[in-house]
């Protein structure tokens, strides 16, 4: 395949996690490879790796709170690449707490990353694929976009209000000959947790223990991720158990699902803190 025809992928957060490890699976595959990241360092670090193993790769410092941003990496793609022929909306950030101990400030920082950064990853990129005729939107979800566990409210929202983006753009799209996937993934060990933030230090532990003892890395997920776009398919669930886990929730009486929910909820709360979960240092 020449370089002209070679695969054109922009992933954001593509510096590190789940991120890197897309970059470097479709560089192997002999795609090029674009990865727009708010970390300089680890961007300029990513991108030496992938032209060290022989991809052709670009790095472009990109916010996805800045729609200019990625208008930029979408202009930088037409004009070098003459278009894109998928893009990865995978940046994220956690945050871990009661609901009502969160302060909106919070929110307002998940909702802004989380789905809106999608949202104008989406936006930016869509009329693109409609000129071409062709083309993917990849958006990183999670499986806390189909179940939805305790102490991960404004995780879970964001989530599932991606999914949500997914399955409109998905209908809205289709006819013009874009393809809209999803990927939901549960805990895998990755870097997420640098981002976390949590009104109790209980809940970070909690979340990173639960990230840090997964079985399962980055590469492994962005492998699975990687074979369910090949396939075609929307809705790409990376984790057996939790596949599962979500037919139960969707075929068996609520009652079932919400046992095993406070069942879940137990584990991470531990006792009632001592100071009021309101305030946040």
């Amino acid at each position: 395949m020449s370089a002209t025809n070679r695969q054109r992928v922009f992933i954001t957060g593509g510096a590190s996690g789940l991120g890197r490890a897309l970059a470097e699976g479709y560089a192997r595959d002999g795609a090029r490879v674009c990865i727009g990241d708010v970390n300089g360092a680890r961007g300029e670090e990513t991108l030496a790796a992938l032209r060290a193993a022989g991809a052709q790769a670009h790095y472009l410092h990109c916010d996805v709170t800045r729609e200019e941003d990625l208008q930029a990496a979408a202009d930088w793609l037409q004009a070098n690449w003459n278009g894109v022929d998928l893009v990865v909306n995978n940046a994220g950030v956690a945050d871990m707490g009661p609901v009502e101990a969160m302060p909106i400030a919070d929110w307002q920082w998940m909702i802004d990353i989380n789905l809106l950064g999608v949202v104008r990853g989406c936006k930016v990129f869509a009329p693109i694929m409609r000129r071409q005729g062709r083309g993917r939107l990849l958006n990183i979800a999670s499986m806390a976009g189909l179940i939805h566990p305790p102490f991960a409210g404004a995780y879970n929202a964001t989530k599932a209000a991606v999914v949500a983006l997914s399955e409109t753009l998905k209908a809205e799209l289709e006819p013009a000959g874009v393809d809209v996937s999803v990927a939901c993934p549960a805990f895998f060990r990755t870097n997420l947790s640098e981002s976390l933030r949590s009104s109790d230090p209980r809940y970070a532990r909690w979340m990173r223990k639960l990230v840090d003892e997964s079985k399962i890395g980055a590469d492994e997920i962005a492998a699975l991720i990687r074979r369910g776009v090949a396939r075609g398919e929307f809705r790409i669930l990376t984790h057996a158990s939790a596949k599962r886990f979500w037919m139960l929730k969707r075929l068996l009486p609520y009652r079932f699902y919400e046992a095993a929910m406070r069942r879940g909820g137990k584990g991470g709360a531990g006792k009632k803190p001592a100071q009021s979960a309101g305030s946040k240092g």
